[in-house]
């Protein structure tokens, strides 16, 4: 391998006598507290704040540039008021609401409500998206209850609309997966029209919900009757585990937990197979963890989290290798041949 150094030097050498060779990866601000460089390179967007941008914007020993995007910022008159607000402060209460994650935006002032009507347009039958069409009507032109329409009143017709779209789409996905996995239990393999139907699910939670499929998916290895249930018009226990499932994806820290606890759980069966003879079990637990093992190359972020809870890994002590090819040299875990390590 040549590569050439910050000094500009060119620098060649073969990867038998040196490979502590990584991706260099952008890093979050969270994870860059407490970091410092001589130079960086910043990406504003809509979702920092002026407690955000201290953290990203002090990271330098000799210099710094901020970049950010026209889609996010219109001008830097925008940039300076996103990145200067203060932070709302919070509590496990203020978020009580259908879509947290909306509300969580709201209160740090990012406006997404033109994004939520481009979805409402799409997915929202004719007749009830009419309200997204020209100018809005004055407070006193739509009566409510009173028969008086006030603007709060307004505004939160975009989101009630979104949040039906999305349990609408939610019902739909759950019974095309439901349709295959009762195919499944029969022996049988899913029709070329449940795999059609299913993509096309996918495609309209998606557009309603990013990752909305996959995390749902993902809810439903674990358990299938959530399927079942909102296949059968009750997607409250779904909703709130595609929730969870949105955490675990987002959230680094929790991601951590559960591959120390899987890992864990997986690494005690194995030994209870063995001990009791089922080789063929044995093996399949093996190899689970094996996969996740190699998983950590495609995941740095997790990697690094990982790195402090070695021991609950079974890591006892340290050898300067990859944590992935670690744990399977610790566990005797086969990776396969070529890039992994063979055992």
């Amino acid at each position: 391998m040549t590569v050439r150094t910050d000094d500009s030097r060119s620098v060649r050498f073969d990867l038998k006598d040196y490979n502590h060779i990584d991706h260099g990866y952008a890093a979050t601000i969270h994870k860059a507290q407490g970091m410092t460089v001589d130079r960086t390179h910043v990406l504003a967007t809509p979702g920092m704040d002026a407690h955000a941008s201290y953290v990203s914007l002090s990271r330098h020993r000799d210099g710094m540039e901020l970049h950010y995007g026209r889609d996010d910022f219109v001008n830097p008159d925008r940039l300076v008021r996103t990145l200067s607000r203060d932070r709302a402060k919070d509590m496990a209460s203020d978020y009580e609401r259908a879509d947290p994650a909306q509300s969580y935006a709201e209160r740090r002032g990012i406006s997404f409500r033109e994004r939520v009507a481009e979805i409402v347009r799409r997915v929202v039958p004719e007749k009830v998206r009419n309200m997204f069409d020209g100018p809005r009507p004055s407070a006193d032109a739509v009566p409510g209850p009173d028969g008086v329409r006030s603007p709060e009143r307004e505004a939160e017709d975009p989101e009630a609309a979104l949040r039906r779209a999305r349990t609408k789409a939610l019902v739909r996905h759950a019974r095309a997966v439901d349709a295959i996995f009762d195919m499944q239990e029969q022996g049988g393999r899913a029709s070329p029209e449940q795999v059609k139907e299913l993509q096309e699910a996918r495609k309209v939670f998606e557009e309603v919900r990013p990752y909305g499929s996959h995390d749902a998916e993902a809810a439903y290895k674990k358990n299938p009757e959530l399927a079942l249930e909102a296949a059968s018009g009750n997607p409250a226990r779904a909703s709130r585990a595609l929730q969870l499932e949105t955490e675990l994806r987002t959230d680094p820290g929790r991601r951590a937990d559960r591959f120390v606890e899987r890992w864990q759980k997986l690494d005690h069966t194995s030994q209870r197979q063995y001990q009791a003879g089922d080789m063929s079990g044995y093996k399949s637990t093996r190899s689970a963890m094996g996969d996740m093992a190699k998983s950590l190359e495609r995941d740095p972020q997790l990697e690094s989290i990982l790195a402090n809870r070695k021991r609950k890994l079974g890591i006892a002590f340290e050898s300067g290798r990859r944590l992935g090819q670690e744990l399977a040299f610790t566990h005797g875990i086969e990776l396969g041949r070529g890039r992994g390590i063979g055992i």
